[in-house]
Parts: C-alpha cells; sequence; structure tokens
C-alpha cells in the first residue's frame, strides 16, 4: 500500500472518530424502530418476534463498489459511531427509496456520495441482512468507468470522506481490519471474483 496513501486515510479516520456518544431522550423521530409481531405456524405453535424499522420501511438497500476509468476504486470513509473505532471504511451505500429499483437507487447513492456516475453497473449479489430480526433485503453491484460529473450531495447528518485505492490496495486494507462491515466484505469478495 502507498505510505501517502495509508496516512491520507488514517487522517480521515481520525478527523472523523466520534469524541463523545450518549443517550438521547429524543423519542420523536425514530429511525429504527422495532415492531412486535406474534407468528402462528402451520402446527399450531406460535412465536413472538420484533421486526426492525428503518424510517418506517424495511431498511433494502444497495451496496457499490465503484471503478474508475483508470482502475482506482472509490471507497468511503465515515463514522459508523457504533462500532469500535467509531469510524469505517467501505463503499458508496444506501437504502432504496419507495417506488425506487435497486439499480436506480445505486446510481442515485453513487452520485449523491461521490459525485460519480458509472457507464455500467452489474449486480454481483444479493442477500437478507439480518432476516432473524428484518427483512431489509440488500443488493451489491459494481459500477465500471466511474467519471466525476458534480461535488458530493450528502444529507444533513451524513458525513463521508472519499479516496481512490488500487484494488490491491483495497485488499490490503481489508486484510489490515480496515475493512470490517459485512456489506463492504461481501461486496468486496464478489467484485474480486467478477475482477478475476
Amino acid at each position: 500500500m502507498r505510505s501517502k496513501k495509508l496516512e491520507e486515510i488514517k487522517k480521515y479516520i481520525e478527523e472523523l472518530k466520534a469524541i463523545k456518544i450518549e443517550l438521547s431522550n429524543q423519542e420523536k423521530n425514530k429511525f429504527i424502530e422495532g415492531i412486535p409481531y406474534e407468528i402462528t405456524f402451520k402446527d399450531g405453535r406460535t412465536i413472538t418476534r420484533e421486526k426492525l424499522s428503518k424510517n418506517k420501511k424495511d431498511g433494502s438497500a444497495i451496496i457499490i463498489l465503484p471503478v474508475l476509468k483508470s482502475g482506482e476504486i472509490i471507497i468511503n470513509i465515515e463514522p459508523r459511531v457504533f462500532t469500535k473505532e467509531t469510524v469505517s471504511i467501505g463503499f458508496p451505500a444506501g437504502y432504496i427509496e419507495e417506488n425506487e429499483t435497486p439499480l436506480e437507487a445505486a446510481k442515485r447513492e453513487l452520485l449523491e456520495e461521490t459525485g460519480y456516475q458509472a457507464s455500467s453497473y452489474i449486480l454481483l449479489d444479493s442477500f437478507y441482512q439480518d432476516e432473524g430480526i428484518s427483512s431489509a433485503y440488500n443488493h451489491c453491484f459494481i459500477a465500471l468507468n466511474c467519471e466525476k460529473i458534480s461535488n458530493q450531495k450528502l444529507d444533513r447528518d451524513e458525513i463521508v470522506k472519499n479516496t481512490l485505492v488500487y484494488f490491491d490496495e483495497l485488499l490490503e486494507l481489508e486484510k489490515l481490519g480496515y475493512i470490517n462491515s459485512s456489506n463492504s466484505k461481501l461486496t468486496l469478495l464478489r467484485a474480486k471474483q467478477y475482477l478475476s
């Protein structure tokens, strides 16, 4: 890995670390909500479960591994305050909006989080995130021949730094433990199979 690139990544991580995390008394406008269900099976047994709702939706999302014409890959460095480091390295990602296809969500999120658009998208895989408590169904894409066309257009509560790495550096970041979310790891694994 280029030492200058690793220093840049470490600088972003340090810059984005949370300095204080405390419980909030804000009950209204909750993003995540647990909804209780009773489930009855054919044999008459009944169990209770709670299903997560994210912003009154199921939380289905997309993850994009964006590849530039140069071969470099865009990665996101952003606060993930409930991780050990409170910062995570991964790929552009986001929730699928109502009446939006996964591909439309991928195009929108890539543009919003990076300012790039791709000439083509390939669906690498689709999977449930945590089927025990959620119906969220995620889709990971590789976006090819990405070109910068605008600045980021982040939501009010979004903080995202982007940087460019080569594929071997991306694999090294995972090996070093910088890339550690299941969504990013699966996307990287599927992209590795596709690119090799």
